[in-house]
């Protein structure tokens, strides 16, 4: 019974998302919804996009194992990132009218900082939307009772959300993710009420938890703990800025103030609802302490799934699985999107020649898409990391190359081409030493010593003679989006309306 409502649940989301495909009509539709998004929807596709497997399945599991400070990167930092994100570069990034992140590059750095940071960007893609497929594969395996396989669920899952994302681009991610915020919050919040009454309500699983260590936050006063801490902390906070993910809802949204606005309420609704998982499956641990003693060794990520199916009600059981599957078809297809859009406009355009129609364009990136899909899932197939490591260890790639040309490049006038590429191969060079040559566990996370190198090499960069020579078109620009960003912290969205000529080449 369960698996047909899953079925037909999956069946019309996917109806829902091709009819949203409509409305694509050409690149911009297709990459940030041709920026018509409304408030409410620039706040669901935030929240719906960020709230995936990993906040369902993978934080819970890791909560369970090493309690609040093992989940100091997802939900803590990666909140703080889509704040951030609003209040300090939704505004200046808007005003710029881009289509992708990369594009930015190019405008402020070059041609070279561009092609170098996209496949950052497009890599760091792998862990996340690998985590998403793993996820789909488990439910399916879960909700049939073993009769589909987790690599049958993955292709099952994989290929029907290609489906709508081939078409609709941002609009269909944009629709679906409306709805499936809805469905979510419905969904946490009755799950969450169902598993309080078997327990005795919430004070009761809050105190075992406290009881057992698991609020323990703060990291011992060790110099190498707190380092540790920190580390795990900027990841997401800081690695998660430069993403393609993140850009298009700010650039998808209607207005400069919708596009602040939307990150921060996104990002703050995102980081109470990721609490709804993190007490469910404690409670698991009231309820069936023999369930949870035999899988939190072996596949914690089970727990949640488990509980639901054994103790709950049919009604609680499909709010689950509903809601489970809205948050991982949500965050897919929107991550399936991202790099796509991006390695098309900003390593293939270039590569085929700017006389390529729009048109063309267009197929281009559904052709990228459809390539992406089925190389994510013959990763996520072969891959043997939790869902919570693959989603953290998604973003220490963009943390060391992209992260710092990003916050220079808006807010540093002195920041130049040189000082960016210094940046990138001084935090690539050290993150990668660390991880190949360095010692099992490290002083200093490879990927935080790796993101001090990279502000070292575009301060010094930046700041010695220049023997990298400038990109000259867009030049005018720099100021232009200095004075922006600079205008910006003073006063948040003063011009909302505010629409910069159309630059040529999109």
């Amino acid at each position: 019974m369960l698996l047909w409502f899953v079925i037909a649940y999956w069946v019309i989301s996917v109806g829902i998302g091709l009819y949203a495909a409509t409305r694509v009509h050409n690149t911009k539709d297709f990459a940030i919804a041709g920026r018509h998004l409304p408030f409410y929807m620039v706040t669901a596709t935030v929240f719906a996009t960020w709230f995936g497997s990993e906040t369902v399945l993978g934080i819970p599991a890791t909560f369970l194992k090493e309690g609040l400070h093992g989940v100091v990167a997802d939900p803590f930092g990666s909140s703080m990132c889509l704040i951030l994100v609003g209040l300090f570069f939704a505004a200046p990034l808007y005003r710029m009218n881009l289509l992708t992140i990369g594009d930015f590059y190019r405008k402020r750095f070059g041609r070279s900082v561009e092609m170098l940071t996209t496949i950052a960007i497009v890599i760091s893609y792998l862990g996340w939307v690998g985590a998403q497929i793993t996820a789909l594969g488990l439910v399916f395996n879960v909700v049939s009772g073993g009769e589909i396989s987790k690599l049958a669920g993955m292709w099952i899952g994989s290929s029907t959300i290609l489906i709508y994302t081939f078409f609709g681009g941002m609009w269909a991610v944009a629709v679906t993710d409306f709805i499936q915020m809805i469905i979510i919050v419905i969904g946490m919040l009755y799950i969450g009420g169902s598993v309080s009454g078997m327990v005795g309500g919430v004070g009761v699983v809050v105190d075992h938890a406290m009881q057992a260590g698991k609020f323990e936050f703060w990291p011992a006063l060790d110099l190498k703990e707190v380092i540790a801490f920190a580390a795990a902390w900027v990841t997401m906070m800081f690695g998660s800025i430069p993403q393609q993910d993140v850009f298009q809802r700010v650039q998808s949204s209607k207005t400069e103030k919708i596009a602040i606005w939307g990150s921060v309420l996104g990002g703050s609704l995102y980081f109470l609802f990721a609490f709804v998982p993190m007490f469910l499956a404690y409670s698991a641990t009231l309820i069936d302490p023999k369930m949870v003693s035999d899988l939190i060794d072996t596949d914690p990520q089970l727990i949640l799934p488990n509980l639901v199916m054994k103790h709950a009600p049919l009604f609680a059981q499909v709010m689950f699985f509903g809601a489970l599957l809205s948050a991982i078809k949500s965050c897919a297809s929107a991550t399936l999107l991202a790099p796509s859009v991006t390695f098309s406009e900003n390593i293939l355009k270039p590569m085929l020649g700017h006389r390529l129609s729009d048109r063309r364009m267009l197929h281009t990136m559904r052709g990228v898409t459809v390539v992406f899909t089925i190389l994510i899932t013959l990763y996520a197939m072969n891959s043997k990391a939790s869902i919570f490591k693959m989603v953290e260890n998604a973003y220490q790639i963009t943390l060391v190359m992209a992260f710092v040309p990003m916050v220079a490049g808006v807010y540093w006038k002195r920041s130049t081409t040189q000082g960016a590429l210094a940046a990138i191969f001084c935090g690539l060079s050290v993150w990668l030493s660390i991880l190949i040559f360095g010692p099992e566990d490290p002083f200093v996370p490879a990927h935080f010593a790796g993101m001090i190198a990279s502000i070292i090499g575009m301060i010094v960069g930046s700041l010695l003679p220049s023997i990298v020579r400038k990109p000259l078109p867009e030049e005018p620009e720099h100021a232009q989006l200095h004075h922006q960003a600079a205008s910006h912290t003073g006063h948040v969205a003063e011009h909302p309306h505010h629409h910069p000529p159309h630059h040529s080449g999109h």
